[in-house]
């Protein structure tokens, strides 16, 4: 497993784009915030799906790069979400990421995104695959 005060805690500028704020990384657990301001709504004034997937899709890589060896990167092959409920304007998205399946060259996460109240909002499910360094 790669150190975890490294890759994974290293984010992609696109995080910080959309706002997001990693809580916790573990090889088994990641969580995040996404607070939900005026500019990720939709034309019904909730947050945008696209907005929500890219959150799951976020601590998805975080936790499959938590569990990686060294030199080792991986990329989303499958995303999957079902939504549930509305997050409004001033409301906060919040992921927690766990395993499905940690295998050699895939990983399969499972994404609940709940609200403030603590309402599941959408459920992704992605599998990660592990590409080997390039020789």
């Amino acid at each position: 497993m790669s150190d975890l005060n490294g890759l994974a805690h290293q984010q992609p500028a696109f995080a910080k784009f959309l706002g997001m704020k990693i809580t916790h990384v573990s090889a088994d657990r990641v969580t995040a915030e996404l607070p939900m301001r005026e500019d990720l709504n939709n034309r019904f004034n909730i947050m945008h799906g696209g907005a929500i997937m890219a959150l799951a899709d976020n601590c998805g890589g975080t936790a499959a790069s938590a569990n990686l060896k060294p030199g080792q990167s991986t990329t989303t092959i499958e995303s999957k979400t079902n939504f549930f409920a509305a997050i409004p304007i001033g409301d906060v998205a919040k992921a927690e990421c766990t395993p499905l399946h940690k295998g050699r060259t895939t990983m399969v996460w499972q994404t609940r995104i709940t609200r403030n109240d603590g309402r599941l909002c959408a459920l992704v499910t992605q599998t990660q695959m592990v590409l080997e360094p390039k020789k």
